[in-house]
């Protein structure tokens, strides 16, 4: 094995690598060693290449222009979401609807499907591992509706308790909103499980699949969910675009997200009617640049095979956490199984704060992240303030990996010399 790939990964990673110029920029004089993907991935030259290709050849507002510039831009923006959906399965095109991020894909079945579908008594059952975008909305719903919020706990290592499921899901759950890779523990929940569950009850369920549709092959049909929403930042396409999946009788049933222009049919002064779907749920001018680059990054991802990005993960994390779980005085979170762990690795290290830990990292010019993560709820669970959090990508290498080893090893020599010093 070399740089973390297999022979059985189907791509290079020194090759995928020369695709990123960030890759090859140097921090504090020493190369860069990106591993903060979970919180944004890098891009490719042929994403950023798209972005410039649009501003400088075709730039135009699309849908309504009679004019060349016009339809090329709307040819070109309507192909990105049809790869977008062949990306993920969906049936058709018209379930996907952009958004700017998966915060809010998530707000939009809030407001649209949650206000006229959830009720005074009513239950919504999310987790306690969820990232705040997949729990505020809910408590502001519950809250305006007079519904109820249950939760599913994470036990010791990091897995949702599915024992009471059965118990949780009633008659009364509207709504189970669940992340299906944990961007804290990258733990996989097993949302096929749950979903099928959930229809039984005549439950829908939204699955937060930020963490997991840039990672590894995502099925929305074989799953079945309800819903589903992503980011194209986290899967190396531009940010400021999103994606919301959702079943076509779902989006014909919804009201608008919002009122304005490309979302209506006939518009009069005291009332109007609706465009068709997806553009009912697209008001105003869209994000046409980076649409249309978050369909260059579909292509690139599936050039490179999800099942070979998510298999190198899968090497790449288990080098790390071999290595890591060597070191005195660490404390790792999350599942040991790799077959249900996604490329992110939390920890904490005795007598040095996280963010202490991440300062260390970055003059060894070694990026991760440090602080709740916006899981304030699951730090409290784990009883810590915040963690330090590297996560993987299809272009980590076992040799970063070391660098993170070396970097941490020099945060506890300074700050051990410094417990020293002070006692």
């Amino acid at each position: 094995m070399e740089n973390g790939v297999s022979d059985e990964v189907g791509y290079d990673v020194r090759a995928v690598r020369q695709d990123f110029p960030i890759l090859g920029i140097q921090v504090h004089g020493k190369p860069l060693v990106y591993l903060d993907n979970a919180a944004t991935s890098q891009k490719p030259q042929v994403v950023i290449d798209s972005l410039v290709h649009y501003y400088t050849r075709y730039n135009a507002n699309v849908h309504r222009g009679i004019y060349t510039l016009s339809e090329q831009a709307t040819a070109a923006y309507e192909n990105a979401r049809a790869r977008v959906a062949r990306f993920i399965n969906a049936p058709s095109p018209e379930c996907i609807i952009f958004t700017r991020n998966t915060t809010e894909a998530i707000n939009l079945v809030r407001y649209a499907w949650g206000a006229d579908n959830v009720r005074a008594g009513d239950e919504i059952l999310i987790s306690e591992m969820e990232h705040h975008s997949n729990l505020v909305p809910w408590q502001l719903l519950a809250q305006e509706q007079g519904a109820e919020l249950r939760f599913l706990r994470v036990n010791n290592e990091g897995r949702l308790m599915l024992d009471g499921l059965d118990v949780l899901i009633t008659e009364k759950t509207r709504l189970i909103a669940v992340t299906h890779v944990s961007n804290v523990l990258g733990t996989i929940n097993p949302v096929k499980g749950i979903i099928k569950k959930a229809h039984k009850y005549g439950a829908l369920v939204l699955l937060d699949a930020a963490q997991s549709v840039p990672h590894m092959p995502v099925d929305v049909q074989e799953l079945d969910c309800d819903f589903l929403a992503f980011s194209g930042h986290k899967m190396m396409g531009p940010t400021g675009v999103g994606v919301l999946y959702a079943k076509p009788h779902l989006l014909e049933a919804m009201r608008p997200f919002m009122g304005g222009g490309s979302m209506i049919r006939k518009v009069m002064l005291a009332e109007s009617t609706w465009a068709d779907v997806p553009q009912k749920f697209e008001a105003g001018t869209p994000n046409i640049a980076d649409v249309i680059a978050l369909g260059a990054a579909v292509d690139y991802l599936s050039d490179l095979g999800m099942a070979n990005v998510r298999e190198h993960e899968i090497q790449i994390t288990q080098y790390a956490l071999d290595q890591m779980r060597e070191v005195s005085g660490i404390k790792l979170f999350g599942p040991w199984e790799l077959q249900t762990r996604a490329g992110v690795v939390s920890f904490v290290l005795d007598g040095v704060h996280p963010h202490d830990i991440a300062q260390i990292l970055d003059s060894e010019a070694v990026a991760v992240r440090a602080g709740h993560h916006c899981c304030q709820p699951l730090m409290r669970r784990f009883n810590v303030p915040a963690t330090a959090r590297a996560s993987f990508y299809a272009y980590t290498t076992e040799e970063e990996i070391d660098a993170l080893l070396e970097g941490i090893h020099k945060a506890q020599r300074v700050f051990g010399h410094a417990i020293e010093r002070s006692v």
